[in-house]
């Protein structure tokens, strides 16, 4: 049954809201839902305070902003590449981020600008995010326009490249820059900050805003590109942007929280089952449903082992690479 997004909102904001309740009084230092909504508007014992506005809520606040640039970016490339197995990484801009990342602990380990609030890491990050995308789109363009089917494989192509520079890089660099690495390769939100939630908050809402004002044009597109030009649909004008825009979103979701897969396959997938197709309704459902399950993820990885706590990006990759297979065998099943 497809739900009219007015009772499709509820459905998702209903929880985001819960969980996000849940994931501010949950963790080492309990709290009670007293102690909690005190600290939030900083009354009470100074070091609730501390641990809601400086830990947990920047914490909460990067999985929603983060979770939301990854859904949306999945649901845009779907429609672009009119594929529901296409993922963020499909443009390189997830291997050229790691890249990034990589030379960022490993050869400039001591690298600190005044000015470079966000760390050398991040912004390494999402240079490297942004210029294999580019490399991927100028691979992918040809004297009839923008082939997605080239940008595909170039994006496998300049990807491989770039985990195989990464794992060099991992082959020379000493213990410390090792577990760095590793656990940035594995995705978490155990580094946030203002400066990065504001950005990543600040890209979700561009976003979004950008993304609903074309949702008219991609839902022209899922109908051909040949359709959508006789629509009146810019189509190169459309990939140009989206692609670009999808790269950023990425670059700077990796840049901020490390690798974190199957968000961007996952949910747009889930939404068209109790939406539609519909680009009106499909990105702002995709938006709030990333937000919640990526929240839920790193919920789930600060509980299920205390004191300890699991790399996000491995919860989400428990979770959606059944999800994935699943996925692979309705599209076999409705394909001769």
């Amino acid at each position: 049954m497809r739900l009219p997004l007015h009772s499709a909102l509820p459905l998702l904001g209903i929880p985001l809201l819960l969980v996000t309740l849940i994931s501010l009084y949950s963790g080492a230092l309990p709290l009670s839902l007293a102690e909690t909504w005190q600290a939030l508007w900083r009354q009470g014992d100074s070091t609730h305070q501390l641990v809601i506005w400086q830990i947990r809520l920047p914490r909460s606040l990067m999985a929603i902003a983060v979770g939301a640039l990854l859904a949306l970016s999945g649901a845009v490339l779907q429609g672009l590449f009119r594929n529901p197995l296409a993922d963020p990484g499909i443009i390189g801009v997830s291997g050229g981020a790691a890249l990034g990342a990589g030379l960022a602990i490993v050869l400039l380990p001591t690298l600190s600008l005044p000015w470079l609030t966000l760390g050398s890491t991040t912004l390494l990050a999402f240079v490297g995010g942004m210029l294999t995308t580019l490399l991927v789109y100028r691979l992918g363009r040809g004297p009839f326009g923008t082939s997605m089917a080239m940008m595909l494989l170039a994006g496998v192509a300049v990807g491989a490249i770039a985990f195989s520079v990464l794992g060099l890089l991992n082959y020379v660099a000493d213990d410390e820059q090792l577990r760095d690495l590793s656990l940035w390769q594995m995705g978490s939100l155990a580094g946030a900050s203002w400066p990065r939630v504001i950005l990543a908050l600040l890209m979700a809402l561009l976003f979004w805003g950008w993304s609903q004002r074309q949702a008219g044009r991609l839902n022209a597109l899922l109908l051909g590109e040949a359709e959508a030009r006789h629509l009146g649909v810019a189509v190169e004008r459309l990939k140009r942007n989206a692609i670009l825009v999808c790269a950023l979103a990425v670059g700077i979701s990796v840049a901020a929280a490390g690798m974190i897969g199957f968000i961007g396959l996952m949910v747009p997938h889930l939404v068209r089952l109790i939406s539609g197709p519909d680009y009106r309704r499909l990105l702002p459902l995709s938006a709030l449903g990333g937000a919640l399950l990526l929240l839920f993820a790193d919920l789930l990885a600060r509980q299920l082992a205390p004191p300890a706590e699991i790399p996000v990006g491995l919860i989400t990759a428990l979770i959606g690479a059944p999800f994935f297979i699943w996925l692979l065998h309705q599209q076999r099943g409705s394909r001769p």
